[in-house]
C-alpha cells in the first residue's frame, strides 16, 4: 500500500504528535470534499454477514474507530468514508483543557505500540457540539470525562454536563474512568464509586430521553490493569447501574515484554503488546456479564484475525487505533474482507453467531 511504503515512513520521521496533527488536519480538509458517501460505498462492507442491530441501531460493520484519535470531532466524515461501522470521538470534558506538557505521545516501532500521556487535551463540549452538527456516515459515540481540576467527589457533575451538552448530536456515550493520564481518575473504577457515577449518568440520560424522545446507549470503558476481583466487581456495578455495554479495554501501564528504548516513558501503552491481554479480558467480561450487555473489544487489533479472536471471545464490536497508525487507512477494509472469509470458513452466517463462541 502507498501508506505503508511511502506515507508512513515520512510521517514516522516527524514527532508523533506533530504527525498526528498533520494527518488529522488533512482528514479534516478531506471531510469537506463532496462525494464521501460514494467513497464509503467502496470501503464499507456490503455483506449482510457483518451487519448487526445493537441498542436499536444498525451497524454495517463491527469495526469502529477508538477514542483518542479524533478528540474534537474534526474529521468525522472522512473517518466514516474509510468504512468504519461507527466512530468514537473524544475524550471530551465540559471545559477546554490543554492536557499534559509535550512531548506526550511516543511511538514504539519495535513493539508496534504507542505510549501516550495526553491528559484529556480537548476543546470542550461547546466546540464538539458545533462540529457534530455536520454530516456523518455512521454512528458517532462521544467519550466523556472530567476536567483535571474537578475533584473525584464532583466527577459526576462533569460527566452529566457532557451528556446534557452533547445529547442532541451524539449517537451514544462512553464513560471514561480508565485513562491513566488524569490523576486519580482510575479510582472511579472501584465498584462503589463506579456504580454511583454510572447511575448519575443514566439518570441524566433518562432526563434527556424524556426531553428529546431519543434513547442513547451508555457504555463504560475499563482499564486492563484491574485485579481480577476488582474487574469482576466493576463489571457487576456497571450492569447494576443500568449501563448499555462495556468497552474492554483502555491503555495499560504494564511494560512487560517491550523492546523499545521508549518503553520507560510514562503513560498508557496501546498497540500490539495489548492484543492477547485485552482478548483475555473480553473473554472474562463475557463470562462475568453472562451476555447481559454487548461488549466492545479494543487493544492490539492490526488485522482480521485479531478482530475475529475478540469477537469469538465475546465482543459484538471492536475498535482500532494504534493499528490504524501502523497499518494505514486500508485497515478497516482489510478487516472486513478477512472477517467475512473467517466467518464463512467456520460456518457462521453472521458475525452475531460468532460472538462469544470461545467463552462458553
Amino acid at each position: 500500500m502507498p501508506y505503508r511504503s511511502l506515507i508512513k515512513p515520512l510521517l514516522f520521521r516527524l514527532d508523533a504528535e506533530d504527525a498526528h496533527h498533520l494527518t488529522l488536519g488533512a482528514l479534516a480538509l478531506a471531510s469537506q470534499v463532496p462525494g464521501l458517501p460514494l467513497a464509503r460505498r467502496i470501503t464499507a462492507p456490503a455483506s449482510p454477514a457483518l451487519r448487526q442491530t445493537l441498542w436499536g441501531r444498525d451497524f454495517a460493520s463491527p469495526v469502529g474507530l477508538a477514542a483518542g484519535l479524533d478528540k474534537n470531532g474534526q474529521a468525522v466524515p472522512a473517518f466514516g468514508a474509510l468504512g468504519f461501522g461507527f466512530l468514537e470521538v473524544g475524550t471530551v470534558t465540559p471545559l477546554p483543557q490543554s492536557g499534559n506538557e509535550r512531548p506526550r505521545l511516543f511511538r514504539l516501532p519495535e513493539d508496534s505500540a504507542l505510549i501516550n500521556r495526553m491528559g484529556f487535551n480537548n476543546a470542550g463540549t461547546q466546540a464538539l457540539e458545533a462540529r457534530l452538527q455536520g454530516p456523518r456516515l455512521c454512528p458517532v459515540w462521544v467519550n466523556i470525562g472530567k476536567n483535571k481540576v474537578t475533584p473525584n467527589e464532583a466527577a459526576a457533575q462533569d460527566y452529566c454536563a457532557c451528556v446534557r451538552a452533547l445529547y442532541s448530536v451524539a449517537d451514544g456515550f462512553v464513560v471514561n474512568v480508565s485513562s491513566p493520564n488524569t490523576p486519580g481518575l482510575r479510582a472511579l473504577q472501584a465498584a462503589g464509586e463506579l456504580q454511583a457515577l454510572v447511575t448519575a449518568v443514566m439518570d441524566e440520560v433518562e432526563r434527556q430521553r424524556v426531553r428529546t424522545a431519543r434513547r442513547l446507549p451508555v457504555l463504560v470503558k475499563l482499564a486492563p490493569d484491574l485485579h481480577p476481583d476488582d474487574f469482576a466487581a466493576s463489571i457487576e456495578a456497571v450492569i447494576q447501574a443500568g449501563a448499555s455495554g462495556l468497552i474492554v479495554s483502555n491503555t495499560t501501564l504494564s511494560r512487560e515484554g517491550l523492546r523499545s528504548k521508549r518503553r520507560t516513558e510514562a503513560g498508557g501503552l496501546s498497540g500490539l503488546p495489548l492484543r492477547q491481554r485485552s482478548t483475555e479480558l473480553v473473554r472474562d467480561a463475557y463470562r462475568l456479564s453472562r451476555g447481559r450487555v454487548p461488549l466492545v473489544g479494543v487493544g492490539g487489533i492490526f488485522g482480521p484475525q485479531d478482530a475475529y479472536e475478540k469477537i469469538r471471545a465475546g465482543a459484538s464490536l471492536v475498535e482500532v487505533y494504534s493499528g490504524l497508525i501502523y497499518r494505514g487507512p486500508a485497515l478497516p477494509w482489510e478487516i472486513h474482507t478477512g472477517l467475512e472469509q473467517r466467518l464463512r470458513q467456520d460456518g457462521f452466517r453472521t458475525v452475531r453467531e460468532a460472538v462469544g463462541v470461545d467463552a462458553q
